[in-house]
């Protein structure tokens, strides 16, 4: 199921990052008061009452021209609009109503998206109480006083957002069909991809980077099976700043892979790959999603006998955070190995979607364990008592042990490493949970 998106929307220096930063419950953003200030984790996994969203911070650059400034609204607002479920607008209320919030709001106003009005540095209700009446005025609601820096007003912040989710948002539990994302930069053929495989130019294809306007859903229908690809939106073009581009698209590509079971991150061939084919892979990783590296425009590679494993080794060093993800080579203009796309998806799916018996898993596990060691600390050795799985999409495992501290990451690597050993599981990410257990029990 996928989560809801909350988007933060308002003007430099309202105190985006800040509430971002806070609502997420770590320093992700980078606040500081330099304007342009690039910021590279922008969305984060929130929970609020048992309400699971995912957060993003949309402030962008923060040029110095008033214009410029509130083209830059209207283009973090449009990109809120776009993929959010539900907006915090967020104001100063040492600054007062400006003109730029009036015309943000109008935009949100029309959009029909719920809006919560967040009214930022309310520090003290004595001082500041009367003057959040006067964000009124925009007409989008009722007023939510907080201090993000204080953490005052927070819980009726999310209290106000919460209201707005839906059974609908958080995915219709009866449509089963395969979701699958395809992301990748800007102009590497994710549109071409979808026109081959519906056999339609269905999506609009160009040589200009970021043609596609917004994220697209496209049914294929393939021996009886219904697939729904999601085609991640590519960027406008009226943003000329880079840091931008890369901004929005990543939000997209958020927003379209929290919606999938199955990601296909989709490489230029000539190009190699690059620093963003990584984040945007990170996003998908994180998420504990499928992922199939689809290599395309692999016609136009001078190719020999080596040529395939030489390129699969550099792809696998950049990313070695996902040794588990799958690797097809395909050129959508001529249509090479397009057909094998599908069996890699089904395959990578059940793997999704595969449960192993408590008994059979705790047999691997303590033959793991008797080959290697667990680490110990000062004299207390960790103790593994007991394995199960106890979610698919990804599959999900909790150890029970008698010091989480003891539990070290490259510990818990080894014991995935077994267990792929054992049950393959390609192509999906592995989920564990450490939990604690005293001895009496």
């Amino acid at each position: 199921m996928s989560k809801p998106v909350v988007a933060i929307v308002g003007r430099p220096n309202v105190g985006k990052s800040t509430l971002f930063n806070v609502l997420a419950g770590r320093t992700i953003s980078i606040v500081k008061d330099t304007p342009g200030v690039t910021r590279d984790r922008i969305y984060a996994d929130c929970s609020w009452l048992n309400n699971a969203f995912t957060l993003i911070d949309t402030g962008g650059i923060e040029p110095d021209s008033g214009d410029i400034i509130l083209s830059q609204m209207r283009e973090q607002a449009q990109i809120a609009i776009d993929t959010a479920d539900v907006i915090i607008f967020i104001v100063d209320v040492r600054q007062g109503l400006v003109d730029a919030d009036y015309k943000v709001a109008d935009m949100l106003r029309k959009s029909k998206k719920p809006v919560v009005l967040a009214v930022n540095k309310v520090d003290s209700f004595a001082k500041f109480g009367n003057d959040v009446y006067e964000f009124y005025n925009l007409g989008i609601g009722d007023p939510v006083a907080v201090s993000a820096a204080s953490r005052l007003g927070l819980g009726e912040l999310l209290d106000e957002v919460t209201k707005h989710f839906t059974q609908e948002q958080y995915g219709d539990e009866e449509d089963d069909r395969p979701r699958i994302a395809i992301v990748g930069k800007p102009n590497v053929g994710k549109s071409s991809i979808v026109n081959k495989l519906l056999g339609e130019n269905r999506v609009i294809v160009s040589g200009i980077a970021g043609t596609t306007r917004d994220a697209v859903d496209t049914e294929i229908v393939r021996n009886g099976t219904e697939y729904v690809f999601i085609d991640t939106a590519g960027l406008r073009r009226k943003s000329k700043v880079k840091e931008d581009l890369e901004r929005y698209s990543i939000i997209r590509t958020v927003t379209a892979v929290e919606r999938a079971d199955v990601v296909l991150l989709v490489i230029d061939a000539v190009e190699g790959v690059t620093e963003q084919d990584a984040k945007i892979a990170g996003i998908a990783h994180d998420r504990g999603k499928g992922v199939i590296v689809v290599v395309n425009k692999w016609d136009a590679i001078e190719k020999n006998d080596k040529t395939i494993y030489e390129y699969t080794r550099k792809l696998k060093e950049v990313l070695s955070y996902m040794p588990y993800a799958e690797y097809i080579f395909v050129s959508a203009l001529t249509g090479q190995r397009m057909e094998k796309l599908f069996e890699l998806i089904d395959m990578v799916r059940e793997n999704q979607n595969m449960r192993v018996a408590t008994g059979v898993l705790n047999e691997i596990v303590t033959e793991a364990v008797a080959m290697q060691q667990p680490p110990s600390d000062k004299g207390k050795r960790l103790r593994i008592y007991y394995v199960t799985q106890v979610a698919v999409r990804p599959p999900t495992f909790v150890i029970f042990v008698n010091d989480k501290e003891l539990m070290h990451f490259s510990y818990t690597r080894y014991l995935e490493n077994k267990i792929r050993e054992a049950f393959g599981f390609r192509g999906t990410a592995l989920k564990f949970i450490i939990r604690e257990r005293k001895e009496k029990e």
